[in-house]
């Protein structure tokens, strides 16, 4: 089973001083920034995807590349733009996409066969999907005898089927450089099934399912179940924006070879609670806001309601509080109290308290020996600014590859146990089983 992590232009700057919170002066972005697959010295993911739709954005949605990084991209390829292949003993593939996402409300695709496959060819990538229509609407109700299907639902359907054969038709005849995989849209399961048996009718042996990320589990299960049944042999499917960790060995018993989300860095900064991962649960951030970054305090400042001197002085009461707690100069109760003025100075409607003193108390971070709790400690807890929030995220997909190959057992695993334990700052059990 392979992770692809899809590409949004997640970076962190290595020169970035926490204690100061300031960067090197000579400090250029795409040169000196590192992605996840840099941070760390073990394998975090298997491949990277890239969607036509964040690199140029589209009418309803704005690209994650500046002009400059869309001409380099295009100009010396995916491997080299990523710095993939610095790693000799981690291949990581490419794989392409349109970002059907980005242009869910237009009525038909903006991008042609011919843009998307130029797109491709250009940044080299290994795998290739074809131009799809998401379809976000699903019910097993739509199955039953006489149900009737919304039309946009069914053009939809035809729009991305009509496009992947065009695809299909292209790859072949001109002996294109990729594996093509063709984009199975469904509202039903029997929906799936249906899109799915067309593509592998035009030849397709790669079949990619979209449409699912709203889905419940059982409903994902079920597309999938309808799919194996008229799945051949050699047939293999890629989920499109599908994380479920527990379910993967049912997945892969079902044809699933890879799959492809976001999840694991975008809770990191995203989510309520859910914001640091370990092997067997999540954590909460501690939320410390910059002073000049919250819109709120910044407004209570401006109003004379907050003086700013006393907002400075209780954000780095938080910040010294939680450094000598990494350091065990204090109690967890100092912190909490110091975290508990800081909030309601910014109008935090209601208390964190107990959250925090669950993950102050049990501080995952110094159980963790991957390289960014190593290096960042106590500031890879902190909800604080993009260069903490990404690390967090980055520490995430660390373990969640570590989590997957737990399920599927062997490969991953096996490297995993031979991994030498490093260096702790304090004696803790281990994290890993």
């Amino acid at each position: 089973m392979k992770y692809f992590l899809p590409d949004s232009q997640d970076l962190v700057d290595p020169s970035f001083d926490f204690e100061r919170e300031r960067r090197s002066a000579t400090r250029l972005r795409q040169r000196d920034d590192l992605y996840a697959h840099e941070i760390f010295a073990e394998r975090v993911l298997d491949g990277i995807l890239v969607s036509k739709g964040i690199v140029d954005g589209s009418e309803n949605s704005g690209g994650r590349y500046t002009l400059a990084q869309r001409h380099r991209l295009l100009r010396v390829g995916a491997r080299e733009f990523f710095r993939i292949d610095r790693k000799d003993n981690m291949p990581i593939a490419t794989m392409g996409d349109c970002g059907a996402f980005t242009y869910v409300k237009d009525q038909v695709p903006p991008y042609t066969v011919d843009e998307v496959i130029r797109f491709y060819v250009d940044c080299g990538f290994d795998y290739g999907i074809s131009v799809d229509h998401v379809i976000l609407a699903y019910s097993t109700e739509w199955d039953k005898p006489g149900a009737k299907v919304p039309d946009e639902l069914r053009e939809r359907q035809e729009i991305t089927l009509e496009l992947a054969q065009e695809f299909f038709t292209r790859w072949k005849n001109d002996r294109l450089p990729f594996q093509p995989l063709g984009v199975a849209q469904g509202w039903s399961p029997r929906s799936y099934a249906r899109a799915a048996q067309q593509l592998q009718k035009m030849g397709y042996r790669h079949v990619a399912v979209g449409g699912m990320v709203p889905l419940k589990t059982p409903e994902i299960l079920a597309g999938l179940e309808a799919i194996d049944g008229v799945r051949r042999k050699d047939t293999r499917l890629h989920l499109l924006g599908v994380t479920r960790t527990e379910q993967m060995q049912a997945f892969a018993k079902m044809g699933v070879e890879s799959f492809d989300s976001t999840s694991p860095l975008r809770q990191a900064f995203k989510d309520d609670k859910d914001n640091y991962y370990t092997m067997d649960r999540t954590y909460v951030a501690v939320r410390v806001p910059q002073v000049e970054g919250n819109p709120k305090l910044q407004k209570r400042i401006s109003s004379g309601n907050v003086p700013q001197g006393k907002a400075r002085e209780l954000e780095r009461a938080c910040l010294d509080g939680m450094r000598r707690l990494d350091a065990g100069e204090v109690k967890v109760e100092v912190v909490l109290d110091a975290l508990q003025r800081y909030d309601e100075l910014c109008g935090v409607p209601s208390s964190h308290r107990d959250v925090y003193r669950e993950v102050l108390t049990d501080r995952p971070w110094m159980q963790c020996h991957c390289d960014v709790c190593r290096e960042l400690g106590h500031h890879v807890i902190l909800f604080r600014g993009a260069e903490r929030n990404r690390r967090r995220g980055f520490h995430n997909t660390w373990v969640f590859y570590r989590k997957l190959a737990r399920e599927l057992g062997g490969g991953v695993a096996e490297t995993i146990a031979r991994e030498s334990p490093r260096t702790r700052r304090v004696s803790a059990p281990e994290v890993f089983s």
